[in-house]
């Protein structure tokens, strides 16, 4: 089942003929052995293969599942709107008020990072390359205790609404707050572009548009979404859709894996052996090496990204705020790192499922590519009602996902630009707002035309570069800040700059850009970097620049601001938050 539109006569009769064949193998099915659903999902696909020698469509229905569609969204803006009335103040639209629980909020938290990367991207990256694109989730799951045990908490008691309220509590507030903001800009915009690009691959499978004008036009309208969440709702109204979709999307993979594996016997080795009959890399889907194999040192470049990137991005570090304490912190990455654990357990499950019976060939050459691979399975095993309904679950984690990455990007902005620095301090709450929207409206329309740009990459691939400008650009100077006491101005700008700058500049100039298949710009060759992700070395600099800049710099921070810094960060004394 490859991609393109059917010929409708032969549309017509490839529909007849596995509708008959369907039915005959489900009659079957009821008196047969455990593994005859598996036997229908895999029949109805070859059949449709062998009826047509070109390329055919998904056959999904296009009314059903944009109503669907349509239902969630005029739902949840519903929701929105009723949550988020009378937010005109800045703690309720940046935090919510701070008045989440930490269950609800390790939820929601779940939710913002379940995204169509996880979703979309991970379940194709096992579809397609098997053991190592399992390796994402792996490394994001061990990522969560970075933040559980170095960050989250001190982070908390130390701050208000972002991340340069930290970094700019003991030190010049103007070019550290700005060179935040500046980070926070940037890594929000990539890690939009994902999703903006997952969103774009799953409207044109769901509504089987291939052209690029039509898949263009559906990334144009999941922004425009996306934008309206946020100008209505805040973070309250953000959290709110977060949590309503990671509950769908926890439940949605759960039913699936629980019935793929009943359709084999409740035999994952069953799924392993069919599957390595359906993927052209054959029992190599089993075993590392299939992505990462030709080079360590990029798998090692990937695993730092992965690990150290996760609690450095501005959306996840902003959701601390969103607690009223720090006790509730550390609930909430217990409840997220959980729900997380298995919904990756289930994605293991869910990949496999979608080479063996759906193949990946057909999953290759979709609309959206690898990113089709959930929603392709879904066909396979439900038909045209399963598909609508797990598109629709996605598309709830893509926009649930874009909106919270923008109300960060308007937030900083607005927070560490605009009332920090613009209006010192002083600046009125309504019109601190008023500038987060607009803000939020500037970051929808340049991530539309960067996810245009994009379409077609592997959300999952995506994500990793944003993570590792994250980890290059926030790690180090986040942990400097919290943990040292030497840490000064020079050193948290040479920080955020030195990783921010090198590791764009090597993302560039690297083979995700130009010089290969799968490149941005496939047609162009000016790559000079060999690693498709730049975290080995750009992490590193990162560090050490800090490090060396503090060393050099002779301004020394005000040894009260230190002393304070320290009790509250440990404490929370002195935050003025609830014990």
């Amino acid at each position: 089942m490859s991609t393109g539109l059917l010929n409708p006569t032969v549309a017509a009769k490839a529909a007849t003929v596995t509708k008959s064949a369907t039915a005959a193998l489900t009659k079957t099915a009821f008196a047969g052995t455990v593994l005859t659903k598996a036997v229908v999902a895999k029949a109805a696909v070859a059949v449709l293969a062998a009826t047509t020698a070109a390329t055919t469509a998904v056959g999904s229905n296009p009314v059903m599942n944009l109503g669907l569609f349509v239902g969630f969204v005029a739902i949840t803006l519903f929701i929105v709107h009723r949550v988020s009335s009378g937010n005109t103040t800045t703690s309720g639209y940046y935090a919510a008020g701070g008045q989440f629980t930490g269950g609800q909020n390790g939820i929601a938290l779940s939710g913002d990072f379940l995204s169509a990367a996880s979703f979309l991207g991970i379940a194709g990256g096992i579809a397609v390359h098997g053991y190592d694109g399992f390796v994402y989730s792996v490394g994001w799951v061990v990522a969560w205790l970075v933040g559980l045990l170095l960050i989250a908490e001190m982070l908390r008691n130390t701050g208000r609404f972002t991340m340069g309220d930290v970094l700019a509590f003991r030190m010049r507030q103007r070019p550290v707050r700005i060179a935040a903001a500046t980070s926070t800009l940037l890594i929000s915009y990539v890690y939009l572009l994902a999703q903006i690009a997952g969103a774009g691959g799953l409207v044109s499978l769901l509504l089987n548009i291939t052209s690029k004008l039509g898949q263009s036009i559906a990334i144009a309208v999941a922004g425009a979404l996306m934008i309206l969440y946020v100008l209505i709702g805040g973070m309250k109204g953000t959290t709110w859709v977060q949590i309503i979709k990671a509950t769908l999307l926890l439940l949605c993979m759960a039913l699936i894996t629980v019935f793929l594996l009943g359709s084999f016997g409740f035999n994952f080795s069953a799924i392993l052996s069919q599957a390595t009959q359906h993927n052209s890399l054959g029992k190599a889907i089993l075993s590392p090496g299939t992505l990462y194999g030709k080079n360590e040192l990029d798998f090692v470049s990937l695993a730092l990204a992965l690990v150290l990137g996760i609690c450095s991005l501005p959306h996840v570090l902003m959701r601390f705020y969103t607690v009223p304490n720090a006790r509730h912190v550390r609930r909430s990455l217990v409840w997220a790192i959980w729900s997380m654990v298995g919904f990756y357990l289930c994605t293991l499950v869910v990949g496999y499922s979608a080479t063996a019976l759906v193949g990946a060939d057909a999953i290759v050459h979709a609309p959206g590519g690898e990113n089709s691979a959930a929603p392709l399975l879904a066909y396979a095993i439900g038909g045209s009602v399963l598909l609508g309904l797990v598109s629709a679950v996605a598309f709830a984690t893509i926009l649930a996902v874009v909106a919270g990455l923008t109300l960060t990007a308007s937030v900083s902005f607005a927070h560490d630009v605009y009332a920090s620095i613009l209006k010192r301090g002083i600046a009125e709450p309504r019109k601190e707002v008023r500038v987060a929207r607009l803000t939020a409206v500037t970051m929808g329309l340049l991530a539309i035309f960067g996810g245009i740009l994009v379409n077609g990459r592997n959300v999952a691939f995506l994500v990793a570069l944003a993570l590792a400008l994250a980890a290059s650009a926030n790690l180090s100077t986040l942990l400097y800040s919290l943990f040292w006491k030497r840490f000064n101005t020079p050193g948290a700008l040479a920080s955020i700059y030195s990783g921010l700058g090198s590791c764009m500049v090597l993302i560039i100039f690297s083979p995700v850009v130009s010089g290969a298949s799968t490149s941005i710009f496939p047609n162009e060759d000016f790559h000079w970097f060999p690693l498709s992700n730049p975290g080995i070395v750009s992490i590193p600099l990162s560090f050490v620049c800090g490090w060396v800049a503090t060393m050099l710099g002779s301004r020394r921070e005000d040894p009260a601001k230190q002393t304070e810094m320290e009790v509250r960060a440990l404490t929370g004394i002195g935050s003025g938050l609830p014990s």
